[in-house]
Formats: C-alpha cells, sequence, structure tokens
C-alpha cells in the first residue's frame, strides 16, 4: 500500500506528520506500506499553518485500488491565510481528492482535511465527522457522527488535530493486522483514543 499525504500551504502539522509517523513505522514492523509526502503544485517547499517547512517527496501520483490517499486540515476557520478554506475555493486540492477517489484509493482526511473531501463531493450523504468548529459545515454534505473516527470503508475521516493518530492506528490494523498496529502502538508509547464507528 502507498500511503500519500497530500501537502497544501497552510496545513496542520499534526494532522499530517502523526499520521506518517504511524505509517511510516507500520512498515518497519513489517506492513506491505510506503509512506510519502506529496503536494499537487510542483513545489519545492510547502508552509505549514505554524511555519514548518516541509519539502515533499514529489507530486502526487495516481493512486489506485491498493493505495491510501490522507487529506489533513488546517485553516478552515481562518479565510485570510493559506488553509484547507483556500484549497477548497481554488478547486485543485478537491479535484485531486476525487480523481484519487474515482480511481479506487481510500481517502482519509483528519480534522478539516473532511471539508476537502466533502467538497470533493465524496462525502454526499455519508457519514462522516470532522473538526469541532466546522461541523456546521459539513451537515451541508455529509451525515455528521459523533466519533473519533468514522470508516465508511473507501472514505475514513476523523475530528481534530490529534485524532489524526487514531485514524491511522485504526487504518493500520485494518489493513496489516493488530500485531503490526500492537508494535507502532508500543514504539510511539501511543494508545489510541476514542471510537471508531462503522455505519
Amino acid at each position: 500500500m502507498h500511503a500519500a499525504i497530500l501537502l497544501y500551504d497552510g496545513f496542520d502539522e499534526m494532522d499530517a506528520v502523526g499520521p506518517f509517523e504511524v505509517f511510516a513505522n507500520a512498515a518497519r514492523a513489517g506492513a506491505d506500506c510506503e509512506v510519502s509526502l506529496r503536494e499537487i503544485d510542483d513545489a519545492a517547499v510547502v508552509t505549514a499553518s505554524h511555519g514548518l517547512r516541509v519539502e515533499p517527496d514529489g507530486p502526487l501520483p495516481q493512486l489506485g485500488g491498493d493505495d491510501l490517499l490522507v487529506v489533513p486540515g488546517g485553516g478552515w476557520n481562518d479565510r485570510d491565510r493559506p488553509g484547507a478554506w483556500t484549497e477548497a475555493e481554488r478547486g485543485a486540492v478537491p479535484d485531486s481528492i476525487a480523481a484519487m477517489h474515482d480511481g479506487g484509493a481510500t481517502v482519509a482526511s483528519v480534522c478539516t482535511g473532511g471539508m476537502l473531501a466533502a467538497r470533493a463531493g465524496i462525502l454526499d450523504g455519508r457519514p462522516a465527522v470532522t473538526h469541532a468548529s466546522a461541523l456546521d459545515d459539513l451537515r451541508q454534505y455529509a451525515t455528521v457522527v459523533d466519533a473519533r473516527v468514522v470508516d465508511d470503508g473507501d472514505v475514513v475521516t476523523a475530528g481534530g488535530v490529534t485524532s489524526g493518530l487514531d485514524l491511522a492506528f485504526h487504518l493500520v490494523d485494518r489493513e496489516f493486522g493488530s500485531e503490526v498496529a500492537r508494535q507502532v502502538a508500543t514504539e510511539m508509547e501511543y494508545t489510541p483514543q476514542g471510537d471508531v464507528v462503522r455505519p
């Protein structure tokens, strides 16, 4: 499985780096998984919401049925700065999400990355969750579920910021088994939090 984490200016650091570390540790524990940080604008450097500058691994490749696209959030409610709102309005990120989903990839969103997935049209009428500050916006597209992580098969959504860790642990367990997930949890000294709802 290729887990591609989609970066854009203004993404929240924890939304991306938390899942990156979980999937990287899963690969070290023997999972057939590679993880990369990708962007869609051929940018050499992407600047996150708190100022972290990241050099992506390159442009987003075409993802298929065994692959995963992770969409971080950040900046949905701060609409005067780069972030999820800006990208939703620009349209290129939602278009890429829709194309990857149409190609068979599973899409997982963290925090207000769920709003980018909603703008991509892949949450219409489906159960989902996002950061608490964007739940009213999400209700325009999806059926909001009170959960830390919502697994609806080819679309998995998570609540705010640190729930990206729980989303990643859930996907590692789902795709590679509980023993790999246990090894990663031991390595990271983290116990996944909250409920995973599978409607």
